[in-house]
C-alpha cells in the first residue's frame, strides 16, 4: 500500500524552454500536483467543468488570472479557481512552485 505521507521535495524541477508539471497523488475525488514556473513562463487561461481548483503558492512570485480578476500572488498565498471559471498564470515574475489541487480529478 502506499503511504499517505509525503515530502514532494524530488518533484521540484525547473525547465527554461517550459513549466514542468508533476503529478504527486491522484484518488478517486482529488488530484494533488506541483508546478514549476521560471521567470517569463506562463499558464494559458482554462477551466476544468465540474471541479474547483486550488493553487497554493510555495516560493516565488507570479501574476494569476480568475475569471475577470487578475493579481500579483507570492508564497504563502491561496488562489481559488471555481468549477468552469477560467484561470491562469498570466505572468511569473520569479522562479515559482505551486501546489496545485483539483476536485474531482480531471477526466472524472
Amino acid at each position: 500500500m502506499a503511504s499517505h505521507f509525503s515530502k514532494p521535495d524530488w518533484a521540484v524541477r525547473f525547465n527554461p524552454s517550459k513549466a514542468v508539471k508533476e503529478d504527486l497523488v491522484q484518488g478517486k475525488t482529488l488530484f494533488v500536483g506541483l508546478n514549476c514556473f521560471e521567470p517569463g513562463q506562463s499558464q494559458a487561461p482554462h477551466s476544468h467543468a465540474g471541479a474547483d481548483k486550488f493553487y497554493y503558492v510555495l516560493s516565488g512570485r507570479a501574476r494569476a488570472t480568475v475569471g475577470e480578476e487578475s493579481q500579483e500572488v507570492e508564497a504563502g498565498m491561496l488562489i481559488w479557481a471555481p468549477a468552469d471559471v477560467a484561470h491562469g498564470i498570466s505572468e511569473v515574475v520569479e522562479q515559482t512552485v505551486m501546489l496545485v489541487a483539483i476536485a474531482p480529478p480531471p477526466g472524472m
